[in-house]
């Protein structure tokens, strides 16, 4: 039996009641302390001895970081907001249709009532929905530090590789921020799963502007097939001359399928998730573009 594995590793514990006393806990962790917010992906990797963090600096008391707000940008959303007061929070709704959709794919609503938005991202597990999510939207995340203050980090440079961002050992990030839309806008979040609320084997965030026919803006990201979801456009697809929508979904889904190296597991092999990889991103790009057409960038599930 490996009971013995359910049973987490020694460490100190404080729960601050500041954001300043818990950068001084972490800077004072010299490397040895984790933040902790929701939990949810944090206490399994102690209980699998796959984090052994000597302290765990717990932010729930610090007041401030629930928030879900709107400014003349965009959405901010609290360190300390949970996947399903997001997924059910009215301007989430109104304002972010690709969060909202990629939300409803995490797990189920036990999971998501105790995982956090932000903590999926810093977590930044490949397979995870919200990375890609933060990448179609130009998300950006809000680190602060004690001794040089907070920086911004932009989506595209955050994500380094499997569970590696680019946060520094003292930081904390307080917010993500998920710019407006544009008015031409369409989204779509897609995935397959073996069954509901499993990881996914592959994921597509997508969105497309356009103009009448004419695709002006393209950009997607996948899940489940690499060390960390990378942002993929008109320009990087090689498609930047093939504005007209006709043909062009399609010939997007082969170009993402030939570029990939997937991983291989006993959930599915490199040729189904390259295949996968083809389908969805087709899918997800057409679906894109007719919500932009329909709803005026109101694209939702």
């Amino acid at each position: 039996m490996l009971s013995w594995l359910l049973k987490l590793p020694p460490f100190a514990y404080r729960a601050p009641e500041s954001l300043e006393e818990g950068l001084e806990l972490l800077a004072a962790g010299d490397g040895e302390a984790r933040v902790l917010a929701g939990g949810q992906s944090l206490i399994p990797m102690l209980a699998l001895r796959l984090a052994r963090p000597s302290l765990l600096v717990d932010l729930r008391r610090v007041p401030g970081l629930a928030e879900v707000k709107e400014d003349g940008a965009g959405l901010r959303i609290g360190a300390l907001t949970t996947e399903l007061v997001a997924e059910r929070d009215p301007l989430v709704r109104a304002r972010s249709p690709l969060l909202l959709e990629a939300l409803d794919f995490i797990g189920h609503p036990a999971i998501r009532s105790r995982g956090t938005v932000v903590g999926s991202l810093c977590h930044a597990d490949p397979a995870a929905e919200l990375p890609a999510a933060a990448l179609v939207l130009g998300a950006e995340l809000t680190a602060r530090s004690l001794g040089r203050g907070s920086r911004t980090i932009p989506a595209r440079d955050f994500f380094l590789g499997p569970f590696t961002t680019a946060l520094e050992f003292d930081e904390v990030v307080t917010e993500v921020r998920v710019p407006a839309a544009p008015p031409a806008e369409g989204t779509c979040f897609l995935e397959v799963s073996r069954r509901p609320g499993d990881f996914a084997m592959v994921g597509v965030a997508a969105a497309v502007t356009r103009e009448g026919d004419r695709v002006v803006d393209l950009r997607l990201a996948l899940t489940g097939v690499g060390d960390r979801p990378r942002l993929l456009t008109l320009d990087e697809l090689g498609l930047e001359g093939r504005a007209s929508s006709e043909g062009l979904f399609s010939e997007a889904g082969r170009s993402v399928g030939a570029r990939l190296r997937p991983p291989e597991d006993l959930h599915a092999s490199a040729t189904y998730r390259r295949h996968l990889s083809t389908v969805l991103t087709e899918r997800a790009l057409r679906t894109a573009f007719g919500r932009a057409d329909i709803r005026g960038g109101a694209a939702g599930a």
